[in-house]
């Protein structure tokens, strides 16, 4: 009998590894494409606003471009996910990011409205399928020490690309007529250059090995085993190839009250997020601030993300998932109420920073825990539907938030997003706590877990 006490599953052969620069590569290449959806959504904020200056759009109109498109990101996070599980992570990354460059080249063209929702939708659509698969494939690869940290470091590259988007916003945008066509156009060329990017990352070694593609898994592991030094050990036989998980074992005994919480806490934010931060641009300008000012304040505020993911990247590891989630999810309702009493310029600005800080290493958070409650199989399909049905609330919340401003102004706006944050942090408590425990490779798992898909 051959001795196999020396040996090392290739996932626990990732596990044992330091953050090396292939974990470098994979995080920057994916962070590109995250950066890139962040500037598109940051973007349309500032455009909605040009527009009812320059076109002289309705609160219904403008309403209309800030949710079309996350119909779109509902429709593709759901299908993203599914598509990643069935055919890899890597390959559904280039398609997304190609429909992502080419629609938002062409609503830069947008000579009306429709014209403007339909590339929205389609924009919509790249980007919903590009989030979740994003973090999947990262957080696979992470070593199960540091993939909360890492994870929280690729969400990051939101702020980067928000802070992107309020820069062209200040200073594109207002200088002149076709500002706003210049600002959507920026944003589409960056985008086909990271198409060719991803085409160097690493497909994930945990698919691969469930499709039964051992020697591509075992030449991907031992290349990040040469960029981090470390000698290759073997490998047991892995097990026989699964099939696709079904969406239905999301739902499975164990799993489903899980999905229940994960589900909650992704409505809640994303309800209280877009709604807060697509529309404050316009609540700004409707408030008496020039159009120019009201993008100062945003960028300003937008800068406060930066700090707040990196609280949560040293936190996510220190305190765990769960508390950190919970906390910065109560801060981010406790900056909400405090941006809806406040009255002075000083008092806007600062309120403001304390949301987006908080806000943001919430959402670094989320991403970081999301992956890993589900077994490998179900991993990306169970990240997808979370997003896609957050991604309902980003749907509604721009289209209530003219009914909310007329009923009571911009303070009862910001006071029903503290109450969803504060509804996400109490199901934040629902989510398991995983720090430091590696991912679950299989399709079953125990009594907790889903069972294996038919």
């Amino acid at each position: 009998m051959k001795d196999t006490t020396s040996r090392l599953t290739r996932a626990e052969r990732l596990d044992r590894l330091p953050f090396t620069r292939e974990h470098g590569r994979l995080v920057v290449g994916s962070g590109m494409g995250w950066a890139l959806d962040a500037m598109d959504v940051g973007l349309i904020s500032f455009v909605m606003t040009a527009l009812v200056a320059q076109w002289g759009l309705s609160n219904g109109e403008v309403s209309l471009i800030g949710s079309i498109g996350f119909v779109g990101m509902a429709l593709g996070a759901t299908l993203g996910g599914l598509l990643a599980d069935r055919y890899g992570r890597r390959q559904v990354f280039a398609l997304t990011l190609l429909v992502f460059g080419v629609a938002t080249g062409a609503a830069a063209l947008s000579w009306s409205v429709g014209a403007l929702l339909v590339f929205r939708f389609l924009i919509g659509l790249g980007l919903g399928a590009e989030l979740p698969v994003a973090s999947t494939l990262v957080s696979e690869f992470a070593p199960a020490r540091v993939r909360g940290r890492v994870v929280v470091l690729l969400e990051a590259f939101w702020a980067v690309g928000w802070t992107l988007a309020a820069l062209i916003g200040y200073f594109v945008v207002p200088s002149s007529d076709d500002g706003w066509r210049w600002a959507l156009a920026i944003g589409a060329v960056p985008a086909l250059y990271a198409v060719v990017v991803r085409r160097g990352l690493p497909e994930s070694v945990r698919f691969l090995e469930l499709r039964g593609r051992t020697e591509e898994a075992e030449a991907t592991v031992r290349r990040f085993e040469r960029s981090a030094d470390v000698e290759p050990v073997p490998s047991p036989p892995p097990a026989p190839p699964a099939r696709p998980a079904r969406v239905g074992a999301l739902w499975a005994a164990g799993t489903g009250s899980r999905t229940a919480a994960l589900w909650v806490v992704w409505f809640s934010i994303n309800f209280a997020y877009y709604g807060a931060f697509i529309w404050l641009p316009t609540l700004l300008f409707n408030d008496g601030f020039s159009l120019v000012k009201s993008f100062q304040y945003t960028l300003i505020i937008t800068l406060a993300q930066l700090p707040g993911y990196a609280v949560a990247a040293y936190l996510i590891e220190k305190w765990g998932r769960r508390p950190t989630l919970a906390t910065f999810l109560v801060g981010s309702a406790v900056g909400a109420g405090m941006f809806a009493a406040a009255e002075a310029d000083t008092a806007i600005l600062v309120t403001g920073m304390v949301l987006s800080f908080f806000n943001l290493g919430a959402w670094g958070a989320l991403y970081a825990v999301t992956p890993e409650i589900y077994p490998t199989a179900l991993r990306a399909t169970g990240a997808g539907a979370a997003a896609g049905f957050g991604r309902i609330a980003s749907i509604i919340a721009p289209l209530c938030v003219p009914l909310l401003v007329d009923t009571g102004g911009t303070g009862l706006v910001f006071g029903v997003f503290a109450a969803f944050f504060l509804l996400a942090a109490v199901a934040a408590l629902g989510l398991p706590e995983l720090r430091g425990q590696a991912l679950d490779q299989g399709v079953a798992h125990g009594p907790t877990s889903a069972p294996r898909a038919r």
